[in-house]
């Protein structure tokens, strides 16, 4: 598995797993380009070019990726998780959060993306669903019904892009060991959780040629939890 002479747009690239899913695919030969909001004030590593960007305004998105010499791919990990109160008591600005930080971006993004891989011929995308989010869970009915928002459009968009030579695929994680995780949950067994790294190998897998005959895959990455 290698991803050089490819380059990779990966969104949300300055949280947790972003930052992991960059660093694996520049250790595996890769350029990145690294959209997100905000990023640290450090330099960004060899290989990296850093875009702050609203993923959320879709005209914004498209005027990005035009600019953007040619890339191979896109990792869409911008998103985000919030426990919620029951499914009828979620408020209407809970709901739209977690659609926008789910959903929108990752479809602004393909949106703006996907010309470029059809007018080239050949691309993968990867997006990130959620193992919660193949079936309802109580108190998480806007995260689950933006996540399974996410996994049905993965699949109709491997149906529609497969015969055009992009590949489309989606990870779903269970709880990753990020630093927020581990202060919404301090008792839990850290140990069990699936790390970042070991996601971003997953991630990186379905950016590569090895995964060439991969499409439409929900591709379940949970460790021992």
């Amino acid at each position: 598995m290698d991803l050089a002479t490819k380059t990779i747009v990966v969104t949300g690239a300055n949280g947790a797993l972003g930052r992991a899913v960059v660093a694996k695919a520049v250790a595996l030969g890769a350029r990145v380009i690294a959209l997100d909001l905000v990023f640290e004030k450090d330099p960004p590593p060899a290989n990296v070019t850093r875009i702050a960007l609203d993923l959320t305004d879709a005209a914004a998105t498209r005027r990005c990726v035009e600019r953007l010499d040619r890339f191979q791919g896109l990792f869409n990990i911008a998103g985000g998780f919030a426990m919620g109160p029951t499914g009828y008591e979620v408020s209407a600005n809970d709901w739209d959060t977690m659609f926008k930080i789910n959903v929108t971006t990752m479809h602004n993004a393909v949106r703006a993306a996907t010309p470029v891989l059809l007018a080239q011929g050949r691309g993968v995308i990867v997006n990130v669903g959620a193992l919660s989010a193949r079936e309802g869970q109580a108190n998480m009915s806007a995260y689950c019904a933006a996540k399974s928002v996410v996994m049905r459009l993965t699949e109709s968009l491997a149906k529609e892009l497969r015969p055009k030579g992009i590949n489309v695929n989606a990870v779903l994680p269970s709880i990753i060991d990020t630093p927020q995780n581990r202060r919404d949950m301090p008792n839990a067994d850290f140990s069990k959780w699936v790390s970042p790294e070991a996601l971003a190998n997953v991630i990186c897998f379905l950016g590569s040629d090895a995964a060439s005959a991969v499409h439409g895959a929900l591709v379940p990455v949970v460790g021992l939890s």
